[in-house]
Parts: C-alpha cells; structure tokens; sequence
C-alpha cells in the first residue's frame, strides 16, 4: 500500500497565510496540516508516500525532505499548477497509481486517526470515505443505493438543495487497488483529459466511470468521526475548534457566542430556546416566502412598531422592537441615570452595560438563590437607587416571582420613584405561561415607572430572526430607544415572521404547555443523578450543583469532549463565587434523553 497526495493548489482564500507557503503548510492549533497528515500515514503499512507538488513546491521539499520516520517520500511536480487543477496532479502520478494499491488524499484535510483505521480494515479494494451531507460541506456529492455502492458523483454545478436527503460528501479520501486503476480509472483519465482538458477534478472521471461502467466503488460512510476541509480563514477557524485539545476546546466554543450551526453534531444545551414551536407549518410558510423576503427591504421602525404592538395586543406607542433583546437592553441602560439594583446572580449582559460603582448588588442567601419580593424591598429600602431590576424568571436560578408579588413592588417602585425593569424573557415557560406576561396596556399605563423587556428568541423559539421588545408607558422613553436603534434594525424575515404571527398564537400557547410537561419530566430524570442537585425552576433551564467527584468545569469538559454535548459551566459568573454549578436547558425529549443517558455514563461507579 502506498499513499499519494495532492499538494500543488495555491490555496488563495487563504490570503496571507499562503502568501509564501503551500496551504498544507498552514497550522491548525500549532500544528501544520502536512504534519499532521504524514503522522497519521506513519501508523500504517505503507511503503512510500507520492506528494504531488507545484505552488512553493521547494518549499515543501526543503521542509520535509525524502522520508517520515521510516517512509520514503517521493516528489512529482506540477509544473502548470496555476492553470490546471487536481485532475492533472493526479494525471502526472498516474504510473504510481499502477504499482501498488493507493490512498489518495488531498492535503489541505484535517480528520481525526480513525478514518484511517476504518479505511484499512475495510474489505473492499476501491473505496470513497463519505459524510450525510451537512450544511457547511461544499464540493462534490455522491448518490450511494442500498449496499453502499457509488451510483453517481454530483458536481457543484448539478447540485439540488431539493435532493440533499440523498447527498453524501467526499471527504476527498480514497483507496484504489492497482486493478481498478490500471482496468478503469487511468484509461478514462486519459480519454477525459484528451477530450475536455486538464483544468477539471479528478472526480469528474470517476462520474463519468460511475455512469458508464460498473464502477465497484464502495461508499465508507462516516458516523461521528471528525473531518474538515480547509479552503479559507473560516474553514480554519472552525476546524481549531473541532480539532483543539481536551482542554481547550471548551473555551473555544465558548468564544464564538452561538452560531454552534456550524457544528451540526453539536448537542446545545447551553443556549436557551423552546424546542417546540415555531410548527412546522409556519417554517413551511417562511420558506415559501424566503426568494422575496431576500431580495426586498424591510420596513422601517414605524410599521415594525406596528407589528410588534400587534404581536402583544399593546399600544404601538408603549412599544419599540429590536433586534433581539440585547440591542435594546444596550439603548436602556445608556439612558439609565444613577445607580441600579441587581440581583446576583442574574443575566450578565445588564450589569455588564453599566459601571461596578453604579450597580448595587443584592445576593441571595440561600443555596438555591431564590428571592422574595419582601426580601427586596427590605434590602434596598434605603438604598440611593434609581432603578431595580429583575429577571423573571431570573437566569441562571429559575427564580420566580408570580405577576401579584410583581405588581406590588411595581407600586412600590412607583412610591419610591425608582424604575422597575421586567425582564420576562422566560415567562412563557412559567406554570401558567402567557397568563403571567406584564405586556399589558392596563399595566404598563397604571405604573409608568414599569419597563418590560422580553426575548423573542428564547420562548418563541427563533433565535436566528433576532426579536426583542421593550415595552412601557413612559413613551418618551421609548421614543428615544426608537430614534437611538437603526430605522432597518429589523430584516425582512423578523418582519414577516411578526406579521404571520397571530395565525399560529393557538400553536405557540399548545408548545408551551407541551414544554412545562416535559421540563416536569426531564427534571424527574435529572433529579436521579447521583452527582447533581437539580434547583426547580420555572424557565426553560435548571441550574444545578455538582458534586463530588466532578466539578463544574469538568463535568462541561467530560460532556464535551466525549459525548459532544455543550452546557453551561456557572462558576465564574458573578454571584457563584467560584462554586460549582451548571446551567442546562431544557430541549426536546430525545435531545434531553440523550444528556440523561451521558450523564448516567459518567455517574460514578459506587
């Protein structure tokens, strides 16, 4: 056996960082993509590696010499590299091919040893290594029938999004025996490079064998085995995650603040949304819809107002939308004069928008952090503060406080002229979900110091759109939020989805009771876990202690890293004082099925 690799592109998306240097040479966390790759090849059998060079070819060649441990290394050059593409690379090591049995791979791939493994176990001579087809996956695909035979190759121009269910991705590494390449592969490769030229894929030919003769070319389908395909700067920002070490892998799924849709086996548990609404019907009419909305302007803030006053059934002036509840917390708490009472712990994005010497801080003291009204008041009856806030249900504890109590510190406030901030981001989650909302015209008019921000995203359950509302009777207020947000802060999707809205309200109330059922049972599960204390909460989280043997950190390490599950390490957020708690949001049963099931495996054996 012998491996060959096609190393002469010059890799240009790159931009810099193969100004100099061929795209194996790039790092990815320290360690090139060439050297990881010949440590992977050394493990195996093999005789000699091909490298196929062209752009900073030299380059290469000086770097590695002629042999990795105690392979040889051999050299073929492209010397047309800039005008032609792999299906030439592969052309001119086309008598390698007829020696031995061959692993072909590209070489700007990163993918973890067990392809490896499993493509050397594999009885079958000829082989394509195949992935279900995922989002972020670009190139050719394979159609495969029911013995996992290669039917048809689909080049990106014969590419249909309507045909993706039955698309696996090349992963761009082969096994081909010597037979298959002297009988089949070399002669068609021959008579495709006569006929239409040397700027073309050597896939194409394996298409064009697919199609004419009895191919033999199994898929070896991936399940979860990591790979990447390294064409640009993002590329290699995503593969640093997939391919970071144990101990660092968490934070760097930390830093990117969302967009885990990159990361399609990605378990997220960490960011909070309902798993049970928008219906698919509504889904079905967005899409339906996606051509026009993509191509035309939104509305401005007038008919957005408009929209989300329709939304809540409240007065268009008491409301102003933003994009997501975050754009509108940052305008508030500009605008917010003297100093704020903030319970800790709570949702860090509000204090983090003001100074340390302007927040006063009340701590709950108890162990599941939960908080009455009266203990409020009590606290901060002597308090210089303008305003207070509350989270209700509050992030991370799941504390909350029914909308009477709320009312009577809103009388309370309003006595003592203080601002009351409600944020009910997770309110619909509540046992009496839409019944316990402040949104309001009654309300909001009889206390005008009462301010109420909610997330769209969280209980509605469309993140990606980007909705928040800021509501209160105080419309000078909201006046100047309205003139301080962008007149577009809204895209055509958010305003579409707002005006459909109302025809699925039924289904949006049906999704949160179908959600308080299945919080009630997945706490029931978690609640057997040896090593946790499960905090009951009202939202679409629990927050819970960990024990011993594990600690917050490595009970989100442990999930992570073996079971690709993402939650909410709670020890360095404000109020914790390094003790050790997580966060883990509630999902739909089989996703939260599958959490119980890996924290079951990591129990402890007594």
């Amino acid at each position: 056996m012998q491996a060959v690799i096609l190393a002469a592109g010059m890799g240009k998306r790159l931009g810099e960082l193969t100004k100099n240097n061929t795209k194996c040479m790039v790092k990815i966390n320290g360690i090139s993509l060439i050297n990881r790759l010949l440590e992977q090849l050394s493990k195996l059998s093999l005789n000699k590696i091909i490298i196929v060079i062209g752009y900073e070819g030299e380059k290469l060649k000086n770097y590695l010499g002629y042999s990795y441990k105690t392979i040889e290394i051999e050299y073929i050059e492209n010397p047309i590299y800039n005008k032609t593409n792999n299906i030439y690379s592969l052309y001119l090591a086309k008598e390698k091919l007829l020696e031995d049995d061959t692993i072909l791979i590209e070489s700007d791939l990163i993918f973890e040893d067990s392809i490896f493994t499993l493509l050397e176990q594999s009885s079958y001579p000829n082989v394509a290594v195949v992935a279900k087809y995922e989002s972020w996956m670009d190139g050719t695909m394979v159609r495969i029938d029911n013995e996992n035979n290669i039917i048809n190759f689909i080049p990106k121009k014969a590419f249909r999004y309507e045909d993706i269910a039955l698309y696996y991705k090349t992963v761009n590494i082969y096994k081909f025996s010597k037979e298959f390449a002297r009988n089949q592969y070399i002669p068609f490769l021959e008579a495709y490079i006569h006929a239409l030229g040397n700027n073309e894929y050597y896939e194409q030919v394996l298409r064009v064998i697919t199609i004419l003769d009895n191919c033999n070319l199994k898929a070896l389908i991936l399940n979860n085995e990591k790979w990447y395909e390294i064409d640009d700067i993002q590329d290699l920002d995503i593969a640093e995650t997939i391919f970071s070490n144990d101990n660092e892998r968490l934070s760097k799924y930390q830093q990117r603040y969302g967009g885990y849709w990159r990361f399609p086996g990605l378990l997220d548990f960490c960011y909070l949304v309902n798993p049970f609404f928008p219906p698919q019907k509504m889904k079905d009419e967005l899409r339906s819809n996606f051509d026009r909305l993509l191509m035309e302007y939104p509305s401005g803030m007038k008919i957005n107002s408009l929209l989300i006053a329709k939304y809540f059934n409240i007065k268009q002036n008491y409301v102003c939308v933003g994009n997501g509840a975050a754009e509108l917390i940052k305008s508030l708490m500009s605008q917010l004069n003297g100093k704020i009472g903030i319970i800790s712990p709570t949702f860090e994005e509000y204090p983090n928008r003001k100074s340390t010497n302007d927040i006063i801080t009340f701590y709950p003291q108890n162990k599941n952090f939960s908080y009455e009204i009266k203990e409020l008041q009590t606290f901060y009856e002597n308090k210089n503060i303008s305003s207070l806030l509350i989270v209700n249900p509050d992030n991370p504890s799941g504390n909350f406080i029914p909308p009477k109590e709320l009312l009577t510190l809103a009388q309370w406030t309003k006595n003592k002229n203080i601002q009351l901030i409600i944020d009910e981001s997770f309110v619909d989650f509540s046992d009496a979900s839409t019944n316990n909302t402040l949104l309001q015209d009654n309300i909001l008019e009889e206390f005008t110091n009462l301010i109420v921000i909610k997330s769209i995203s969280k209980s509605y359950g469309v993140p990606g759109i980007r909705l928040g509302v800021i509501a209160s009777a105080d419309t000078n207020l909201i006046n100047f939020i309205k003139k301080d947000v962008s007149i577009w802060n809204i895209n055509s999707f958010g305003e579409y989805y707002m005006q459909i809205f109302g025809k699925y309200e039924s289904d949006y109330k049906l999704a949160c009771q179908k959600f308080i059922q299945e919080r009630e049972r997945f706490y029931q599960q978690l609640t057997k876990i040896s090593y946790l204390r499960i905090i009951p909460s009202q939202a679409n989280y629990f927050l819970c202690e960990v024990y011993s043997p594990y600690t917050s950190r490595s009970i989100t390490e442990l999930l992570l890293n073996k079971y690709n599950i993402l939650i909410k390490d709670c020890s360095n957020k404000k109020g914790f004082n390094h003790k050790n708690y997580i966060r883990i949001a509630v999902r739909s049963k089989f996703d939260n099925d599958q959490l119980v099931s890996a924290l079951n495996h990591l129990s402890p054996k007594l």
